[in-house]
């Protein structure tokens, strides 16, 4: 406890009173129960971050995420002696107010640690689980025999609702490297809440894109959909019910989540969706128990490591497969030039290395519980020459390749005439990173989400967060030979792909995107934009994107088309509009970074127009 009471000053200062007040042994607030909803009022704009500069350049730390307020409260921490994952936990709970549909404690993800003083890089697989009396036919509807429509019924669902890992994962991250307790690194975020944060456009767009699905909900159309719309832009968002929420964590710990009264709410509203009377969505329920959360565990791991012309670049092991697609991808790419090509040669090569890539992910990888994942093979220089000799610099291939052979291999061409197939995509593009650094060296990556924009359109009763629908990257079709099968208690494979680059052992970049499995080729593309083509890193997270996930056409955004899409196309590749059935955006990722540079100097960046900008903060500009 004296730990806490040297840091309550700056939490006082930082992060408002409640969480101060009770780390010094004053009366706690009450148990939280059923609250009045969120609802806008008019606005008090002075006391609310809202301006997004996308690139800051200083020393003493850094912060990037998607949102001022997130931003301001890493910030916060940093400036009071907090650490880089102090910062990370506080901006993350932060996001779980203002991003409540990319993110929260009813979701997961992965985090990344690069140690200054160990030079070493650590990370926590926090993905949800599948419950564990999950059937394997889980997605088949009784009623009909077939599986369930992706879309309004499986997304929308309690059976897409895995065991959050979120919370989990904040108190490993701080337990293990952090200076602050997690009641400290909550207070920011509970501030947020209680005082509210100003609409945005994009707020209010996701809000009017999830519409139907949060009118479903009794909880949901409550506190999202006051009066039957969306909350105004410019308005002010309170989200009472969630900072009580933190509240009660910070005096209980992780327990007052993971057991007790909330596990059985969340249980129950997965197994009895609380929907309104005149909905006409069908929802199917879920399997979720109070026994599941209790067994939730996070996992601690070593990150991949593979190298790419003089740096090493760190990403997330399996159950994600950035780390070892991304990784691949780079070690294909290694053995071409790319620096000496056209732009357009370049990005030819940048695609097709991404489809062999994704070939192998789509064969290999999955939970590493459940299945033998070949991480070490899939990084191998030897393999990555060998799938090269499928790359053409001068057509495109025929999609989709196939995958390549794990079990044997020497790195000499030879002839193939194998036939691949397209893994089947379930990943949506929501989700959010943050990037953060501080004045000792540190660094933190990390990536969270609910998966869908708005998770599985379930509010947690008086709870105020919404219920995430991760299983749905479970292949849709139960398949034995499937590495990503529905499994009781299982991790469904993920793209999600928080990147730390070091050079000559220190750190040179870090990066990450939401984007579903478009961020493995959002963080694949930032590196060449960066470390091939020359671009800095303000350039290379602006570039227009396209994507190549073994799939017969490339997506990609208006501006690449425009500026590449002639050459691409005689080069053989189809490119066809980005977009999807879920939202009205037609962007690629919304990525976050910072370069170190020379006499420790940080250059945070941030989208500059994705998503509606980014927010990116140093501790002392320059």
């Amino acid at each position: 406890m004296p730990h806490l009471a040297r840091r309550v000053s700056a939490t006082l200062s930082a992060s408002g009173l409640a969480v101060a007040a009770v780390l010094v042994g004053s009366p706690a607030p009450a148990e939280p129960s059923a609250r009045p909803s969120a609802q806008p009022v008019a606005p008090a704009v002075s006391e609310r971050p809202t301006v997004k500069d996308p690139t800051a350049v200083g020393k003493g730390g850094a912060i990037s995420t998607v949102d001022p307020e997130a931003s301001a409260a890493g910030l916060k921490v940093l400036k009071a002696g907090g650490n880089a994952v102090d910062a990370a936990v506080a901006a993350a709970a932060t996001l779980g107010v203002t991003e409540p549909y990319s993110a929260g404690i009813g979701g997961g993800g992965y985090f990344v640690f690069y140690n200054a003083k160990s030079g070493k890089v650590r990370t926590i697989d926090g993905r949800e689980t599948a419950p564990r009396k999950m059937p394997q036919d889980a997605f088949i509807d009784p009623a009909t025999g077939k599986p369930y429509p992706f879309t309004p019924e499986l997304v929308t669902s309690g059976v897409g609702v895995g065991t959050p890992g979120t919370l989990a994962t904040w108190d490993k991250a701080l337990g293990n490297w952090g200076t602050w307790s997690l009641a400290e690194a909550l207070a920011p975020a509970t501030k947020v809440a209680r005082r509210g944060f100003k609409v945005d456009e994009t707020f209010r767009q996701q809000t009017l894109d999830n519409e139907e699905r949060f009118a479903a909900f009794r909880d949901t159309k409550r506190l999202f959909l006051p009066k039957g719309d969306a909350p105004r832009v410019g308005s002010i968002f309170r989200n009472p019910d969630l900072a009580s929420t933190y509240d009660m964590i910070a005096r209980r710990g992780t327990r007052a989540f993971y057991r007790g009264k909330l596990a059985r709410i969340m249980s129950d509203v997965v197994r009895n969706p609380r929907t309104t009377r005149n909905t006409d969505l069908p929802v199917p329920p879920g399997h979720l128990t109070p026994r599941d959360l209790r067994d939730y565990e996070v996992r601690s791991q070593r990150a991949t490591k593979s190298t790419y012309r003089g740096h090493d670049v760190y990403g997330m092991a399996p159950s994600s497969s950035g780390g070892t697609t991304v990784g691949e991808a780079l070690n294909i790419l290694e053995r071409y030039d790319l620096s000496a090509m056209t732009p357009e040669q370049a990005l030819h090569h940048y695609l097709e290395a991404s489809a062999l890539a994704f070939a192998d992910r789509g064969k290999y990888v999955g939970d590493p519980a459940y299945v033998d994942v070949p991480t070490r093979r899939l990084l191998d220089d030897r393999f990555a020459a060998e799938r090269a000799c499928a790359l053409n610099p001068a057509k495109a291939a025929t999609k989709p390749v196939a995958a390549g052979d794990v079990t044997s291999y020497d790195g000499v061409c030879s002839p193939t005439s194998a036939k691949g197939a397209t893994d089947a995509d379930t990943e949506n593009i929501s989700t959010t990173n943050l990037t953060v650094a501080d004045r000792w060296g540190n660094v933190v990556e990390y990536t969270l989400t609910i998966e869908q924009t708005g998770g599985s359109g379930m509010v947690v009763p008086g709870h105020g967060f919404l219920l995430n629908n991760e299983l749905t990257d479970f292949s849709t079709v139960y398949d034995a030979a499937d590495p990503n099968r529905i499994q009781p208690g299982k991790r469904p494979r993920s793209s999600m792909s928080p990147t730390i680059v070091l050079k000559d052992g220190k750190p040179f970049l870090a990066l990450g995107s939401p984007g579903g499995s478009t961020i493995i080729t959002t963080v694949i593309q930032m590196l060449v934009n960066r470390i091939d083509l020359g671009m800095t890193i303000e350039e290379a997270i602006a570039a227009p994107r396209a994507t190549q996930r073994n799939t017969v056409n490339v997506t990609a955004e208006p501006a690449f088309i425009a500026a590449y899409g002639p050459a691409l196309t005689a080069l053989g590749h189809t490119l066809v509009p980005s977009g999807d059935a879920f939202t009205s955006a037609a962007e690629i990722g919304a990525a976050t970074a910072i370069e170190f540079g020379p006499r420790k100097r940080l250059t945070a960046v941030a989208e500059p127009s994705r998503r509606g900008k980014g927010s990116a903060k140093v501790v002392d500009p320059r």
